[in-house]
């Protein structure tokens, strides 16, 4: 057969094999999953103990769980999830940087909403508002 539909092979028309996205990055390897998931072993144990242990004062111990979270959180984005420079061409990783961005603002100024709420508010007197 030699038309144009002659090549019915994949790797012979010069594609990808099946199961192959083209897309120039790795999906992960057994070693990757591995750190990854032992890191969050430790992630998730080291916080679980200053508590139960009670070695470090209560602030201490909260920042310290808040800091392994947002450790936690960059062990599940690269080695889970993938996410990096190079992965879909970087839109990925600035997609990410977009929502924390994002999550950020909303959250910053609802705190700051809440902080002024009671300065801006007006006072109120008893009896100011008769019927009430």
């Amino acid at each position: 057969m030699s038309g144009p539909h002659a090549h019915t092979d994949p790797v012979a028309a010069g594609h990808h094999g099946a199961g192959h996205h083209g897309d120039g990055h790795g999906h992960g390897t057994r070693r990757g999953y591995l750190i990854g998931f032992l890191l969050s072993v430790v992630l998730t144990a080291v916080p679980f103990a200053l508590v139960m242990t009670g070695i470090l004062s209560a602030p201490v111990t909260a920042v310290a769980i808040i800091l392994l979270a947002f450790v936690q959180i960059l062990v599940h984005t690269v080695f889970f999830l993938h996410v990096n420079p190079k992965a879909e061409g970087g839109w990925t990783l600035l997609a990410l940087v977009f929502t924390g961005v994002i999550v950020t603002l909303v959250i910053a100024g609802s705190l700051w909403i809440m902080f002024h709420l009671n300065s801006n508010m007006m006072p109120m007197q008893p009896g100011s508002m008769p019927g009430m």
